[in-house]
């Protein structure tokens, strides 16, 4: 198997809600807009970790006034 997978770290919705602390349905409306990756797996969707340090940037830079 590829190394490459080993390193991947894959999060719940109730995980990502948590981390960011918003609502299950605002990570599911981030996901569908395309604005945090995921991957569906049957009815399930998975974020990878990564995906999550890619929002942060650019959710922290949308509030500066």
């Amino acid at each position: 198997m590829d190394e490459k997978f080993h390193a991947v770290e894959l999060l719940t919705v109730a995980e990502v809600a948590a981390a960011l602390r918003v609502s299950k349905m605002t990570v599911y409306r981030k996901m569908h807009a395309g604005e945090l990756t995921s991957v569906q797996f049957g009815r399930s969707f998975r974020v990878p970790a990564s995906a999550i340090e890619a929002y942060m940037p650019a959710a922290s830079g949308s509030h500066q006034t």
